[in-house]
């Protein structure tokens, strides 16, 4: 059995120890104690050397802590140190999760049923399908105000069966590891915390989403605050001084830029159905009509897209008698479409052509669309031809 240091000390930078059993040819090793968190509870594992070898990862296998290093080593006893910059910041994540946990059940009564530490962003779910803009600011003023006040925070150990005012119950037996943050919380947990709020520094919510029925809240503490908070301004100021603008004023100039596009893309779109309606119209005029009295405009490109031809096909169908077949070369797909007064059915027509060979479409009796296997499609096109001849 590993005896587990970081229960006791979470301030613990370096120990002794020593090494009980190894594998995997000494890289991977139990020791009698360590200071090392193994990845439990969703936060992640301590780093740092020992014996002067990195450690690359640390695995909770419940009576046990294995170490896995970089390199074997074969020492019998070991010094270790641990990656303080690493350590402390998870301290500062898993104790600002408990105070916004504790916080947001505080104010709005929300239990907190998931929990992730991640190394850019931690997460935690509410039992609640929503939490609105107003409750996040809420929250994180309440969470702040607690930290400013550098309340202490206390572990202790209690039987399970005698554990009172936890914040969620625990369905473990035995004894209890109790993180308290003094008047506000106390939760059974088995990570590394602070000693008091102030320690945990800032804590910013950074983005709320949804999974399944539940709300996901994103958040930063400490040292992830001011760096997020950077990296955001820097962000910001390249955006403004692109604009040749103070911060201050980009909402009003991209919503003035948003007005503009939205009036560029509908004018755009008058352009290319003007097009469309006149290349239609030349198209109609240069062939002649059918025995039918109905004119079929045929039109094969090498180079425009589908929905270039769907535009003209559209406009096709609204000269009178009129039918259109359109392919893509490259591409084996095809449209057609009709005039109502046409007497031709876009949809069935299309469908007849592609069952025999295999192909796949549909579409309405205006306009129908399909596609081939390739060595088949010069026969669809020729059976379209003749059909709507």
């Amino acid at each position: 059995m590993t005896e587990r240091l970081y229960y006791a000390d979470a301030y613990l930078r370096e120990f002794e120890a020593n090494v009980v059993d190894s594998a995997d040819e000494g890289r991977r090793l139990y020791l009698d104690r360590t200071a090392f968190y193994p990845t439990s509870g969703g936060q992640p594992h301590d780093l740092g050397r020992l014996g002067g070898v990195e450690v690359v990862d640390v695995v909770d296998e419940g009576d046990r802590v294995a170490h896995l290093l970089e390199a074997p080593l074969t020492d019998a006893r070991v010094l270790g140190r641990l990656d303080w910059e690493r350590r402390f910041d998870h301290m500062q994540q898993h104790t600002g999760q408990h105070l916004l946990s504790a916080v947001i059940a505080e104010l709005f009564g929300y239990e907190t049923v998931a929990v992730h530490f991640g190394r850019e962003g931690s997460t935690l779910d509410l039992e609640t399908g929503a939490l609105s803009h107003e409750e996040v600011v809420a929250a994180e003023a309440r969470a702040n105000a607690v930290a400013v006040e550098n309340r202490p925070v206390e572990v202790s150990f209690d039987e399970a069966g005698s554990a009172i005012a936890l914040r969620r119950a625990s369905s473990r037996e035995g004894t209890l590891r109790i993180v308290t943050i003094r008047d506000l919380d106390r939760s059974a947990c088995g990570g590394t915390h602070v000693g008091a709020t102030g320690e945990i520094g800032p804590l910013l919510v950074r983005a709320i989403g949804r999974v399944k029925q539940r709300v996901r809240v994103e958040f930063l503490c400490g040292a992830r605050v001011v760096r997020r908070v950077r990296a955001d301004l820097d962000l910001l100021g390249r955006i403004a001084g692109s604009l040749s603008a103070a911060p201050v004023e980009l909402p009003a100039i991209l919503d003035a830029q948003r007005r503009e596009l939205k009036e560029s893309a509908a004018a755009r779109r008058g352009l290319e159905e003007a097009l469309d309606r006149y290349r239609a119209r030349e198209l109609y005029d240069g062939v002649a009509p059918g025995p039918s009295g109905t004119r079929r405009v045929v039109l094969r490109e090498e180079r425009a897209g589908i929905e270039r031809l769907r535009g003209i096909a559209r406009a096709v169908t609204e000269l009178p008698r009129a039918v259109f077949v359109g392919t893509v070369a490259g591409a084996p797909t095809v449209l057609v479409a009709a005039s109502e007064d046409s007497g031709v059915d876009a949809g069935r027509v299309l469908q007849a052509a592609l069952e025999p060979a295999g192909g796949r479409g549909g579409g309405s009796a205006r306009l129908a669309q399909g596609s081939a296997p390739v060595e088949m499609f010069s026969g669809v096109v020729e059976t379209l031809l003749n059909r709507t001849a």
